[in-house]
């Protein structure tokens, strides 16, 4: 395990760009003010990253595929802190959505590079643990970056965020450089062939799941603190230790979800997560901190638990949909991801701006019960495509 502290390191990097995209969530409210502009333009940077995240990853990727990984790493790691410092120095909303561009441009390749070499440089049978290493550093940084991010905020503003991530970047470039062997990069994989997968009816259904089940969660995530200040009734000196919980609670949620797919499967452990999520949602919205925050601190952990159970799941299932291209999969998988999120925040933002801050919670539950449905039409197939088969080899 001489490389196990390299692994880590590429976890550490992983938490650097997790706490960059997720922060905007946490200090919503305190960037609309500074900007003078609404919640909902402020939720906007979240669509705006995840999509050029979704739509320029892939096509990224591609076009450096035969760059040295290291290298590539280095360079990436570069672009996504010149986009931190823009972030920090510039002033207005336009420049601050132009860094955001060029953050996520550089966040989508450093984290696919950083999984690659995770998975190049991991000892034999490791390769899977080593990956998921490096995945935990985005959940820690729902965990510590965020409610961490939310008290920098409060302490020095919250361009203080992005200026200490910088830093932080411009130390974790000159580490890489030093301790990552040369990788020498990969024979492309033409865009056309990945996509062709779309065609597959399964494949299109578990992408929808994702889909609907990551948007109707990003619909109530992205304007999480001014729900919580405004609807709940928390008060601001919760908020931090609320992010907090909601955190931690999407430790364990990921966790148990491995666990129970692996002790009872994808279709139960999936559904039942989702069913979960719903009720969370719902019980969220008819929850007020007026009497105690105990309450709400309670359906914020169940609906973190329940969200975050299910992605280890849909992973999983998606791998064993299409076993032998699991790769080009899962890559589909985080660009979905990114776009869902991308929506999620937009339709969020159309909510409040139209009906108000209170409904997200309710279309969030609306999106992630699209899930459900396609999720039993997708294990219904799977098991209808079983029968067919145990038919065939008994005749």
């Amino acid at each position: 395990m001489k490389n196990a502290w390299k692994i880590y390191l590429l976890a550490i990097v992983s938490f650097l760009v997790g706490t960059s995209e997720y922060i905007i969530s946490g200090i919503l409210d305190k960037i609309a003010d500074s900007l003078g502009i609404t919640i909902t333009a402020a939720g906007q940077l979240i669509t705006i990253f995840s999509l050029v995240y979704a739509v320029l990853t892939p096509v990224l990727m591609a076009l450096t595929a035969k760059l040295e990984r290291q290298r590539l790493l280095v360079y990436s790691l570069g672009l996504f802190v010149v986009a931190n410092l823009l972030s920090f120095a510039l002033p207005g909303y336009v420049p601050f959505v132009i860094a955001r561009i060029i953050m996520a441009m550089g966040a989508g390749m450093v984290v696919v590079t950083a999984l690659g070499i995770a998975a190049r440089i991991a000892p034999q049978g490791k390769q899977a643990s080593s990956i998921a290493t490096v995945v935990m550093g985005f959940t820690a940084s729902l965990i510590i970056g965020v409610p961490l991010g939310r008290v920098t905020a409060a302490a020095f503003g919250w361009k203080s965020v992005f200026g200490l991530i910088a830093v932080l970047g411009i130390v974790a470039m000159v580490v890489l450089y030093k301790a990552i062997p040369k990788i020498q990069g990969d024979a492309p994989v033409p865009l056309l062939q990945q996509f062709a997968l779309l065609r597959k009816p399964k494949v299109a259904l578990g992408l929808g799941i994702t889909f609907f089940w990551l948007g109707g969660y990003s619909v109530a995530y992205t304007y999480l603190s001014p729900y919580l200040l405004s609807v709940s009734g928390l008060g601001e000196q919760w908020i931090s230790a609320a992010l907090f919980a909601f955190g931690i609670a999407s430790l364990v949620g990921s966790k148990f979800g491995g666990y129970s797919t692996d002790r009872w499967g994808v279709p139960l452990t999936l559904t039942f997560g989702m069913i979960i999520h719903i009720l969370a949602l719902a019980m969220l919205s008819v929850t007020n901190a007026s009497a105690a925050a105990f309450p709400v601190f309670a359906m914020l952990i169940l609906w973190s638990l329940s969200a975050w159970s299910s992605g280890p799941t849909q992973q999983f299932n998606l791998v064993q949909l299409e076993p032998e291209a699991s790769g080009v999969m899962l890559g589909l998988n985080q660009s979905v991801m990114q776009l869902s999120m991308a929506a999620g925040a937009g339709l969020g933002g159309i909510a409040v701006n139209s009906i108000s801050l209170s409904s997200i919670t309710w279309l969030g539950a609306a999106g992630v019960a699209i899930a459900v449905g396609l999720a039993l039409v997708l294990f219904r197939i799977g098991k209808q495509g079983k029968e067919a088969g145990q038919t065939v080899v008994s005749s």
